[in-house]
């Protein structure tokens, strides 16, 4: 079948692909690459790949592409559903013929339910949905298809058989190059990686319970299945040819190190080829690891602090020590590794002391950036049955996001409000960056580049301007 695969236009500014893990606008412009739409597209012969929100690509676009194709794949998360589901109608009133399907965590939990709330949806494809997705556009016959769920002749909504999660990686195609095909890599920036970047996976899953975390409860699991360490570097090989002008390469896996001698033989391979790489790491590396992928080309890692509260971090089962991580923090300092570092507000526990006891951490810690992000109790995870069953979350909050597609406060306590919590994520960042400490190093580093500066300045615009339109809101 023709297929395209498709990340809908959405908000102004939304950051809905599942290499995001908040689908939300952001404070500072930032897109994340669709992966996980990509992987898919690399499995299925002559499709197409269209990643609408950076590429300004609106809805009439799309339209006017219908006719092309046969099938449509839709990535589709709680916060854009209802707009998702309102493009499929779109597209199949330009080409009624057209099949559609819908992926990602949203529809991994809920199928039912997410068939029922769209008919105009022909099928879902559960959980780890990638060869599912390849059947359907072989045109295998749909009863016979692991892991879908769909409607039959009659309009009855069938649930076939689980597929089993997929062991062998490497037997997954490379992904770069759908982005080469496909994508202008210059549209996808974040502020803390070099630009232009590339990111990819080198495994799925992650051993770790984080009761909040999206993707290893819903659709890669709690173990870490990995490719080989020649499959990851020969895709970095050939993506360093195909995209010269790429400057980091980023690994998006929920837990790079969670294998670390894996981790170490591949940063010696990436060493060899001379290129500057980040990933997704714990706060809890060891410093002769850390020295080894720094000596091999890691220049950053995004590390999830979540909390400088112990009991908090007990309470999402995060499994980090507070002492650990800033050992792991003055590691990294003298090694020369940047970190940014990410932080929830509004998790179980969460208290104005323990506000205010986690901006001292992230003071001392002192990441080289950071965000802060709004405690988002998803569908399918541990977060949202507690909400759910203690009350934190009301039915006027539970879409995640506001009209403009702005993340916002769905949990409150009984000793802390969905306002108090909202403006927690104000308060951090100015108490974080308006240091002189701080302000002092981002102008020392501004000062050696000027990339940099510009970036910088051009981030700080748009931060003042998403905090007066939140204060609007």
């Amino acid at each position: 079948m023709r297929t395209l695969f498709l990340q809908a236009p959405s908000f102004d500014g939304f950051d809905g692909g599942a290499g995001s893990r908040y689908q939300a606008r952001r404070e500072i412009a930032s897109y994340w690459y669709p992966t996980w739409l990509a992987q898919p597209a690399a499995l299925v012969e002559n499709s197409k790949l269209i990643d609408a929100p950076p590429h300004k690509i609106k809805l009439a676009e799309v339209v006017a592409q219908a006719r092309n194709f046969d099938l449509v794949i839709l990535h589709t998360s709680v916060p854009s559903f209802a707009s998702d589901v309102k493009c499929v109608e779109a597209l199949k009133a330009a080409n009624p013929a057209l099949k559609a399907g819908l992926i990602g965590a949203k529809v991994a939990v809920d199928a039912d339910g997410s068939l029922k709330a769209a008919p105009v949806v022909d099928f879902v494809a559960r959980n780890e949905f990638d060869f599912t997705v390849k059947d359907v556009a072989d045109g295998k016959d749909w009863k016979d298809i692991l892991g879908l769920s769909y409607r039959d002749a009659d309009g009855a909504i069938r649930h076939n058989p689980d597929r089993p999660i997929l062991e062998d990686m490497d037997s997954l195609p490379f992904v770069t190059p759908v982005y080469q095909r496909d994508l202008q890599i210059e549209k996808y920036f974040i502020g803390y990686l070099k630009h232009p970047y590339l990111s990819i996976y080198t495994g799925r899953g992650c051993k770790s319970r984080c009761t909040f975390c999206l993707w290893p409860q819903t659709v890669g699991g709690h173990r870490y299945r990995t490719r080989s360490v020649a499959h990851v570097v020969e895709e970095i090989a050939w993506a360093q040819k195909a995209f010269p002008q790429v400057k980091e390469f980023f690994f998006d896996d929920d837990t790079f190190t969670d294998d670390l001698p894996r981790a170490e033989a591949i940063a010696k391979e990436l060493g060899k080829l001379g290129v500057t790489w980040s990933c997704n790491a714990k706060a809890n590396v060891p410093r002769d690891s850390l020295k080894v992928m720094r000596d091999n080309g890691l220049r950053l890692l995004l590390v999830g602090y979540e909390s400088g509260n112990q009991q908090i971090l007990h309470n999402i089962k995060k499994g980090m020590l507070i002492e650990v991580a800033k050992r792991f923090a003055k590691d990294c300092r003298e090694l020369g590794i940047a970190i940014h570092g990410t932080f929830i507000m509004g998790l179980p526990g969460e208290t104005r002391e323990t506000i205010q006891e986690t901006i001292r951490f992230a003071k001392e810690v002192n990441p080289h950036t950071l965000q802060v992000s709004l405690a988002a109790p998803y569908p399918g995870t541990v977060l949202y049955d507690q909400a759910i069953k203690n009350g934190w979350l009301d039915k006027d909050h539970a879409e995640l996001v506001d009209e403009n597609g702005v993340q916002i406060a769905p949990l409150q306590y009984p000793d802390l409000s969905h306002k108090e919590i909202f403006d927690s994520v104000e308060t951090f960042y100015r108490q974080f960056y308006f240091r002189p400490r701080k302000i002092g190093s981002i102008v020392n580093e501004m000062a050696r580049d000027r990339d940099m500066l510009k970036r910088r300045l051009r981030e700080g615009v748009e931060f003042f301007q998403f905090l007066r339109e939140r204060k609007q809101a």
